[in-house]
Parts: structure tokens; sequence; C-alpha cells
């Protein structure tokens, strides 16, 4: 039932907190998560007291489970604040006194740069997948209907592929973000007072005194929206307005390998003067270039070398598969 769940949930967030207690250098992280672990005792004992209000059988010692110890002992081997991810999805608050406050903001300003990025490796992705096929179908002798033929089946096979693959990663994480909200609203009704605790002892983390914690804390509950989004993002360290949308990431994995893709069976589609496989690989290694020499701008590399560097990878890879179209070609000859 969801009263022993919920009760469930609060002791193994107890236990967990116990765990990064122990294991936390930080003095203030130490006692944040001490303090945690005390809320949630505090909060397992009040769905304790409906589960017996209900007349239900009460639970008995909790007992973690295999993937909570499994959990604890990452937590002692690496560290809680390498282990954001998991214990999100597990309940564990508190996370975000592990990320500076500067650096949040400078994540959320470059959401933009992000998604460039993304498009660019999927463009990069169909450059490279498609001029491999292409190469390959070329080497074993085919004609340039073929070629067509095949391109075009890599270029949708490709894109649909990777659109599928990036709706159902973001749809799960998506899921799995929701759900932890939606567990905070619940939580914000049931014991707000707690949640409120909760919030002053992530600022006194922080370095906030006690009482302007205090005060900051009862601001953002009385506001019932101000605070479900506070709690997420202090807690969780989710931002509920920027959940990254299943769709629009679908889209753009697939208009970014498709726009990829396209370039090198471009030549063969215009029936170029030049032999059209020559064609096609200039085109394609002009894009490999300015890809890599892009891409310099997320890592403050040198263009030129960048981009010499993705014209070898997908020299390499294009190289291989025609050797192997070449030789399978031979063999059916």
């Amino acid at each position: 039932m969801q009263l022993y769940d919920n009760w469930r949930e609060e002791k193994r967030s107890a236990y967990l907190y116990a765990v990064m207690a122990e294991n936390e250098k930080n003095i203030l992280h130490q006692k944040l998560f001490s303090d945690l672990k005390t809320a949630a005792e505090s909060q397992a004992d009040v769905w304790k007291k409906k589960i017996e209000d209900n007349g239900l059988q009460p639970p008995g010692i909790y007992v973690p489970d295999l993937r909570t110890r499994l959990v604890a002992r990452l937590i002692k081997w690496v560290g809680a604040e390498n282990l954001h991810h998991i214990l999100a999805a597990m309940k564990i608050r508190g996370m975000s006194v592990f990320t500076q406050y500067h650096a949040e903001h400078r994540h959320t300003g470059l959401n933009a740069a992000s998604n460039l990025r993304a498009a660019v490796f999927g463009i990069n992705d169909g450059l490279i997948s498609n001029m491999s096929l292409i190469l390959g179908i070329a080497g074993a002798n085919a004609n340039q209907h073929v070629i067509i033929l095949a391109g075009v089946a890599g270029l949708l096979a490709g894109a649909c592929s990777m659109g599928a693959g990036e709706y159902i990663s973001v749809r799960s994480q998506r899921e799995v973000f929701e759900y932890q909200i939606a567990i905070e609203k619940q939580e914000l009704e049931e014991y707000p007072e707690e949640e409120m605790e909760e919030l002053s002892l992530i600022y006194q983390a922080r370095g906030v005194p006690r009482e302007a914690a205090d005060k900051l804390a009862q601001i953002m509950i009385d506001n019932p929206e101000t605070g479900l989004n506070t709690l997420a993002r202090e807690e969780l360290g989710l931002n509920p307005e920027e959940l990254v949308s299943p769709i629009g990431a679908m889209l753009a994995s697939f208009f970014s390998f498709a726009v990829g893709a396209f370039i090198p069976l471009l030549p063969f589609l215009l029936g170029s003067n030049l032999p059209s496989l020559y064609m096609s690989m200039g085109l394609t290694s002009a894009a490999l270039f300015v890809i890599g020499a892009t891409l310099s701008l997320f890592n403050n590399k040198n263009p030129v070398l960048q981009g010499l560097r993705m014209l070898v990878i997908g020299f390499l890879a294009g190289g291989l598969t025609f050797v192997i179209g070449k030789g399978l070609g031979i063999a059916m000859y």
C-alpha cells in the first residue's frame, strides 16, 4: 500500500542520510545530512501513525534492500557528490549543496550552447554514418542507383533510430523528475513544517545564518507554487520550468542527423560532373572539418587541430567500411 511505501521511502532516506553524514568531510554538510536524517525519521513516524490510524498492521524494523545497500556502498567509495542523479531518484535531498550557486547559474546560461553542441554532434553522427555506408556500398562495386537507395535508407533509418532513442531517453528522465516533483508536492501538502525545516537546513549548510535561513525558508513555503519550485531546485537540484521536452529532443535529434546524413548523399542526387563518390567525400571532409572546428568553441582547443582530428576520425571510419565493402564485393564475384 502507498502508506507503507511512503514509510519505507522515509526510512530509506534516513538510512542513506546517516551513511552520507558519516562519510562527509565538510562539517556544514555533515550537520545538514545528520539533521535531514532526523527529519526523515520524523516523517517516517508520521506515516507510521497514519498506518496505525487506519487500523493496519504497524511496519516492523526497517531493513535496507539490496539497491539501498549498494548505493550506500557507492557513497563510501566515490562520495555522495558524484551520485547526484542516483540519490535524487531515491528521494535524497540537499544535493544542491555540492554545486556552488554561481556554477548553477552558469549551467542555466549555457542551455542554448548545450543544445547547439547536441545538434553539432547529431550532424556529425549523420555525416560519418552515411558517408561510411556509402563508401562501403561503393567499395562493393554497386552502381549509383544502389548507392542512392542505400544512402536514403541509411539517412531515414539512422534519423528514426536517433530520434526514437532520444525520445525514450528524455522521456524516461523526465518521468523520473516528474515523479520526484510529485513526491515533493505531496510532502509539502502533508507536512509543510518539516519541508520548511529541510529547506532551512540546506540554506544553513551553504553558510546562511540560522535565523535568516528560517525566514527565507518560511517565505518560500508560504507560497505553495514558489515553495514547490524552490524545494525542487534546492532539494532535488531540478528546475521544473526547464524540463526538456521529449518531442523537441526527438525532432532535434532526427533533423540534425538527417542534415548530416544528407551531405554525403547530395552529389549522387544532383548527378555531379565529377565522379559523385569523390564529390561526396570532398563535401563530407569539408563538413567534418567545420564541425571539428565548431566543437573547439566548447573545449577551448585549437580549431584547426580539432577540425583535422575530426577529419582523421571520419577517414578511418569511412576507410574501414570501404575496405570491408571491397572485400565483400570481390567475394561475390
